[in-house]
């Protein structure tokens, strides 16, 4: 499994929220490129970066701030936040980025996923936030009647190769996965690659989600703990190995 270091960009600043509350926000970092470096000068095998603007707004609003990150590393990134076109997608690609996140798009235009696989391949990935099992969307401001473990079938038969999954009740929160929860959409979507994300935020954790024995649990995302020194990077990637 791997370990994904965070990203979250606010108003050209990299953040953290509190369960994904625009009103909490933490400034970590007024350079997000360079702390795109410094993930990846500490081991960092992949970014994981979400344009929060562009998640509340529905339109991406970090684009050259992401190019730049993008082209300033020499590891795989993946992006989501506010990804709702084509041509959203198109800019992402030709950026250079490993895998463009859909959120709300993958629920509300689902019968788009398949021709969207078809023309952009595994660049295609789908992020799953979830509160209590069920969707939640347009920046987990809205929570929908549809549960994740329906979602994430629809999204594996569609060809979706990779589901980011949020538990957005544990998200920057510290207190760990939930791991019963990550284990469901595993099974439930066993072509796809999973990544792990919300509440990871210590060796043990890591270890936890190893433990469920999923050969489909691909990598987890951490954000807070590493920003607020609980934890290093190094330290999150032994245990994942």
């Amino acid at each position: 499994m791997i370990i994904l270091p965070a990203i979250d960009l606010k108003d050209g600043h990299c953040v953290r929220l509190r369960q994904g509350r625009a009103e909490d926000a933490t400034i970590y970092s007024d350079d997000p490129v360079a702390q795109a470096r410094k993930w990846r000068d500490q081991g960092a095998e992949q970014l994981h970066v979400v344009d929060l603007d562009g998640a509340f707004n529905g339109e991406p609003r970090h684009a050259e701030v992401i190019a730049k990150i993008i082209a300033a590393l020499d590891i795989p990134v993946e992006v989501g936040g506010g990804i709702r076109t084509d041509a959203h997608i198109e800019r992402l690609v030709q950026a250079g980025v490993t895998r463009a996140i859909l959120g709300t798009r993958a629920l509300e235009q689902a019968e788009t996923l398949e021709p969207l696989v078809r023309r952009f391949g595994d660049v295609i990935a789908v992020g799953i936030d979830a509160r209590n099992g069920f969707v939640q969307v347009k920046g987990w401001v809205e929570t929908t009647a549809t549960k994740a473990t329906d979602l994430a079938r629809l999204v594996a038969a569609a060809g979706v190769r990779t589901i980011i999954y949020t538990d957005t009740a544990t998200d920057g929160m510290l207190g760990g996965p939930n791991v019963a929860a990550m284990a469901e959409i595993c099974d439930a979507a066993l072509g796809c690659r999973i990544i792990a994300s919300g509440g990871v935020s210590a060796p043990e954790h890591v270890r936890a989600l190893v433990a469920l024995g999923r050969e489909n649990l691909y990598g987890a995302i951490v954000g807070k703990a590493l920003y607020d020194g609980r934890t290093t990077l190094s330290e999150m990637m032994a245990a994942a190995k």
